[in-house]
């Protein structure tokens, strides 16, 4: 399929004037034109100029989890629209009620669904929270919370003083104080040498507790498989500790899925993986496909159950997210997860998850620049480093130029950006749970001819 560009010079000089565009610098668009994207179908986008390409990152931020053109969900929304839009959050709504329903069933242990609009904003709400919870059960003592090194939780003031990667924090402060950070968990940037790696990073999150104080922390939050921060599954041993530390002190435990939700590992949430039992799990980005704005935070009726003091007139959860009362969001993540069931796509994530990642290691055995592959579905990454000894990381001008070969190419890939200083290296690959194996085919041999241009 091919599209005839129409004349949108307009569109891209208002574009140029007026629009401030995400996570880009702009001095550049003094004279070149910024990218537009005009249209989408399945695995593919096609931009101003009717150029090509192969989405592997599923609308640039692991999003678009069923592919584009998807009629039946642009159909669902539209009816809902027509029916009733909004209303705000202090009251129910169809799709909002049935998708909370069918959420649920995905989650066993977690029992209630807060909308809001956005990753971000989900993983406040979990943090206010636990902050509100420190007040009526423990004096306003256990209001500490922990996160992980690397780790990435959203773009607010305080969802960046629980982000581990320091350039995406730079410049932003002061933060948010009572937020601790906790050492990653990557085995092949190992802090120490030890047969069991995972449960010695694990046992690093009992040493801060232990070295803060356990009667003052009060949550624990963490991605299943790290995103933007180098693409991180944790090790063998590191989950089954974590729950046990978290079990030992009275910690809440707060998993972050805004990546790795709704299918992007091959079960509907990363965490399933790993048989941990969370007390909060947010998510966003695939629970929609994009579709529709809608982010959750599900957790317990031990937690729900704390808010619920008729006498207290400050007892209940005194919080609302706009845009959490549209409609919009759960009639489009109704169909969305109606799709992935029904064309199994979860089954496919795991087998294309798998083609991915033997063809991101039949390239390390070709180019010595890669230093590590890893990844859990699709959702992959594949390290770039000098020397595989000292396990130097590749200069990031070089990594970009990697992914503007493969973009020149027609093949959209990602890499970690403005995250770790000196370690911007990983190259980040989620394309749509419908790849099929000539996608993954594609986006790989894209990899390895841009690899062999700018290092060779």
């Amino acid at each position: 399929m091919a599209i005839v560009p129409n004349d949108i010079t307009d569109v891209i000089e208002a574009d140029r004037k007026n629009v401030w565009h995400h996570l880009i610098q702009h001095k550049p668009f003094e004279t070149i034109d910024p990218r537009v994207m005009i249209e989408g179908k399945g695995m593919r986008v096609w931009d101003a100029t009717g150029k090509e390409h192969i989405d592997a990152v599923s609308g640039g931020v692991w999003t678009v989890n069923v592919g584009y053109g998807r009629e039946r969900i642009a159909n669902a929304v539209r009816d809902q629209l027509l029916q009733m839009p909004y209303f705000a959050g202090s009251a129910g709504s169809i799709p909002g009620a049935k998708f909370a329903e069918q959420l649920i069933e995905k989650m066993p242990g977690l029992t209630r669904v807060y909308y809001t609009n956005s990753g971000s904003e989900a993983n406040e709400k979990a943090f206010k929270m636990v902050r509100q919870i420190a007040h009526k059960k423990y004096g306003g003592k256990k209001y500490k919370i922990l996160y992980r090194e690397r780790d990435y939780h959203g773009t607010t003031i305080t969802t960046l003083s629980a982000g581990g990667q320091p350039e995406r924090g730079a410049q932003y402060g002061p933060y948010t104080p009572g937020f601790v950070q906790v050492p990653h968990c990557l085995e092949y940037r190992a802090q120490v040498e030890t047969e069991n790696y995972g449960e010695w990073a694990a046992n690093q999150i009992e040493e801060v507790i232990l070295r803060e104080g356990p009667d003052t922390v009060g949550a624990l939050c963490l991605e299943p498989v790290t995103a933007g921060g180098g693409v991180i599954e944790p090790p063998e041993g590191y989950w089954e500790r974590v729950g046990e530390i978290c079990k030992k002190y009275d910690v809440l435990l707060h998993i972050d899925e805004v990546v790795c939700g709704v299918g992007r590992t091959g079960t509907w949430f990363g965490y399933q993986h790993y048989g941990i039992k969370p007390d909060f799990v947010t998510m966003a980005k695939g629970v929609a496909s994009g579709y529709a704005a809608i982010a959750c935070m599900v957790t317990t009726d031990e937690v729900f159950e704390m808010f619920k003091d008729a006498d207290d007139p400050l007892s209940y959860f005194r919080d609302i997210s706009t845009f959490g009362g549209c409609t919009a969001g759960p009639a489009a993540a109704i169909e969305n997860m109606a799709i992935i069931e029904e064309e199994g796509l979860l089954d496919n994530t795991t087998a294309m998850g798998a083609r991915l990642i033997d063809n991101l290691n039949g390239l390390m055995e070709k180019h010595r620049v890669i230093g590590d592959v890893r990844g859990k579905g699709l959702f992959c990454g594949a390290e770039l480093v000098a020397d595989r000894q000292t396990k130097e990381a590749v200069d990031e001008k070089k990594v970009q130029a990697v992914v503007g070969d493969c973009m020149a190419q027609g093949v959209i890939i990602g890499a970690t950006n403005r995250s770790l200083p000196g370690l911007n290296n990983t190259l980040c690959f989620s394309p749509a749970l419908i790849s099929t194996a000539d996608d993954i085919d594609e986006i790989t041999a894209a990899v390895d001819k841009a690899l062999t241009k700018v290092f060779s």
